[in-house]
């Protein structure tokens, strides 16, 4: 089979879509011909007969009912890309909420070039909790999220996945006979979450020692020696180190982050998605946890 010329198959959709060669091709702006051509052509490449005819319907036969699925996955791919790489091809506005644990990392970086390359789209940031930003995704406040996986939400493209640990100040012990010294964002907070439920599956005691809104507020607090926090493995910032082994802490477990969106139809949204999913590495390298 040779290569398909992309206009074929946009003329074999328009055909199905409008149950008509005449409709087709005014819904294109060409001639009836073009359009009966095109047809003839995919068939021929194919080997396959594609449509049934007669002078008052058409309707697609067996393999042509096949081929609707694959013509509309490559003509969205081919203009989304088109969409993408186009100086001036993408307008609009797109409402991001991201994560707090990425907002000191690399993604400023990465917006800006999203921002650079398609400057007539308006890029609305929103930064918060993870559970919070589904929250608003859910009420229809923003179009894309990047943030970690809700637990038991099956949503969302993976970006990455990545363990957390306890991070403390440095050789920072806590006492084995007391109750472990958190400090923690207040609920809802997905690190709180897995923290507490790995102390209480441990039957390890534990007191909440600060709690704070802001990522910056909680390493102050933990650079104090206040208490301990669940931190990404990835990255320790200035002034906190992994508490040693020796403190007898449970593991803590894994967290995926996820990119949601509303899916391919929303080029705008979905050429934002991409350019965050390209960046991951670059993400991961600089990450803040």
């Amino acid at each position: 089979m040779s290569n398909l010329n992309i206009d074929l198959l946009r003329s074999f959709l328009a055909v199905i879509e409008n149950s008509s060669f005449t409709a087709a091709a005014q819904a294109l702006g060409v001639r009836q011909s073009t359009v009966s051509g095109h047809i003839a052509r995919l068939e021929q490449a194919l080997g396959r007969s594609l449509l049934m005819r007669d002078t008052h319907h058409v309707a697609p036969t067996p393999d042509g009912q096949a081929l609707i699925g694959f013509a509309r996955d490559v003509l969205e791919a081919h203009d989304r890309l088109r969409a993408f790489f186009s100086p001036s091809g993408l307008r609009g506005r797109i409402r991001l909420g991201v994560s707090e644990d990425y907002t000191l990392s690399a993604l400023a970086q990465v917006l800006a070039r999203f921002a650079d390359r398609h400057p007539s789209v308006d890029l609305q940031l929103t930064v918060g909790l993870s559970r919070a930003l589904y929250q608003g995704y859910d009420a229809g406040e923003l179009d894309v999220i990047f943030c970690k996986r809700r637990r038991g939400d099956p949503r969302g493209e993976l970006a990455w996945a990545e363990h957390l640990i306890w991070a403390g100040r440095p050789g920072l012990i806590p006492d084995t006979a007391q109750p472990v010294p958190l400090v923690l964002h207040p609920p809802p907070s997905m690190n709180r979450t897995l923290a507490l439920d790995a102390l209480e599956a441990a039957g390890r005691s534990w007191r909440i020692a600060c709690t704070s809104g802001s990522l910056m507020g909680l390493h102050a607090a933990v650079e104090a020696g206040l208490g301990i926090a669940p931190h990404s493995a990835k990255v320790m910032p200035p002034g906190l180190a992994p508490v040693p082994d020796a403190a007898g802490l449970p593991a803590i477990g894994e967290v995926e982050f996820v990119v949601l969106g509303p899916g391919r139809h929303h080029i705008v949204a979905s050429a934002l998605q991409e350019t965050i999913l390209a960046s991951t590495a670059e993400l991961q390298g600089v990450s803040d946890g």
